[in-house]
């Protein structure tokens, strides 16, 4: 069992950058898939960027292409967010989740296939 916690958030201007940290307990980290979520109007959370357990796929929602990295240290069993060229739409709460890789085959922006969830650290951009 992978346990998750988010940190890195805060408050930071337009333009500015921030890097969220999601770190992780349990032996088989480097089996889970990992991704990050964020709330968004008419759903509960949606799809922000994946990396497979490996770290060799990486996927990304369309809002941030080009400006977030999602980054793995399987050795530290961490997961990196970096976050570039920060827009007031970015403000949000941002979750951690994991998905064992092997027990899926949902594409990796499928939300339901996520099965652990951090408790979420805050971004807030002020323009």
């Amino acid at each position: 069992q992978v346990q998750i916690v988010e940190s890195g958030g805060g408050l930071v201007q337009v333009g500015d950058s921030l890097r969220l940290a999601c770190a992780t307990s349990g032996r088989t980290f480097n089996c889970y898939d990992m991704g990050w979520f964020r709330p968004a109007p008419g759903k509960e959370r949606e799809f922000v960027a994946a990396i497979s357990w490996i770290g060799r796929s990486t996927f990304y929602s369309d809002f941030v292409k080009g400006r977030f990295t999602i980054s793995r240290d399987n050795a530290k069993s961490t997961v990196y967010l970096q976050m570039d060229s920060l827009k007031p739409d970015d403000a949000a709460v941002y979750y951690c989740a994991a998905r064992y890789s092997f027990a899926t085959t949902h594409e990796m922006d499928y939300i339901k296939s996520y099965t652990l969830w951090g408790q979420g650290t805050q971004v807030t951009v002020s323009s």
